[in-house]
């Protein structure tokens, strides 16, 4: 299978290609400039400078059996366009409409589309979102990747391209970037955290288990076109019990100590990092048992190994 990989350069996207090439598909991976250092290895190349509404995806998709959309803005920390959302939704929305088409016109047969838990909100109450929740984004991400999920099935309801929509939670591994490597940080200098009795539950995804089952999903002969999926590594996990995991990986204590958890949010708040500390201490479960179903997909790596792969690669220095 010829498969076409957007943000193939990418944290995501690297672990992808790989997955990709060593079960013996062809990739051609879209980057930004010929000379980029993260091209995958073993993998041909388009130079897309730029995803929007307007992108020229014709020599790109010439050939292709199936795409991979990776590429999206992602949060951008010190916003300064005066309309972030319209820049999200040009990127993330159109810029998926546009391509959808495109792959649609140019025969590709599958288009397995990587959105967000964020789609349906920031956080969970008794019981983990299931796909048949109704999607409440609070964020412009969140929005901007709704609304591309919607102008996806669209272009799809047009002709004979399948879709796959994949909702991962946070996704974490060799390469890792923004929270989860601060995360990391702090647990290597074992700074003390005021965490100890955060009881929450969220569920996380090691990067192989979501490159994992994009392959499954690619597979033309199984249930998966037309749908919709969350997926997890299998086991839910407190703050508290994400940070000694991720400590004992890098072979060093995990220092927690009580703090009310309004204290908590009120220091975040005073910081505006209140965005930041609900992540810590709230609820955000995914419920996978329709993929496992269908698919019968399970996850290769479970939380504690995916962990020491993430901890091995952070303490060696090395890029992904």
């Amino acid at each position: 299978m010829r498969v076409l990989v957007t943000g193939a350069t990418g944290f995501i996207g690297r672990h992808v290609c790989q997955a990709l090439l060593l079960n013996g598909n062809l990739v051609a991976a879209v980057v930004r400039r010929p000379d980029h250092p993260d091209i995958p290895p073993g993998a041909s190349y388009h130079v897309v400078p730029d995803i929007g509404p307007e992108t020229e995806w014709g020599k790109a998709l010439s050939g292709i059996d199936a795409v991979v959309h990776l590429a999206a803005r992602v949060h951008v920390i010190n916003e300064t366009l005066p309309d972030p959302l319209f820049e999200y939704c040009r990127v993330n929305a159109d810029g998926t409409a546009c391509l959808a088409k495109a792959a649609a016109g140019a025969g590709v047969r599958r288009f397995v589309f990587v959105s967000t838990v964020k789609v349906m909100g920031e956080r969970t109450a008794a019981r983990p979102f299931v796909e048949t929740d109704t999607p409440k984004p609070e964020d412009a991400y969140g929005l901007s990747k709704w609304a591309a999920e919607k102008a996806l099935m669209e272009a799809a309801g047009q002709g004979r391209l399948e879709t796959v929509i994949l909702r991962p939670p946070l996704v974490y591994g060799p390469g890792v970037g923004g929270n989860f490597l601060s995360l990391l940080k702090l647990c290597q200098k074992a700074s003390p955290l005021p965490l100890m009795t955060v009881n929450n539950r969220r569920s996380f995804l090691y990067v192989g288990n979501l490159a994992d089952a994009v392959l499954r999903c690619l597979n033309p002969d199984n249930e998966a076109a037309g749908q919709t999926y969350f997926i997890r590594d299998g086991e839910d996990l407190s703050t508290p019990a994400l940070i000694r995991h991720v400590a004992r990986a890098l072979g060093r204590p995990a220092r927690l100590f009580p703090a009310p958890k309004s204290l908590i949010r009120l220091a975040g708040l005073l910081m505006g990092k209140s965005e930041a500390v609900g992540r810590v201490l709230d609820n955000l479960r995914v419920d996978d048992e329709k993929i496992r179903r269908q698919l019968g997909w399970t996850p290769p790596w479970d939380v504690v190994r995916g962990l020491k792969e993430t901890a091995v690669w952070f303490t060696s220095g090395k890029r992904v």
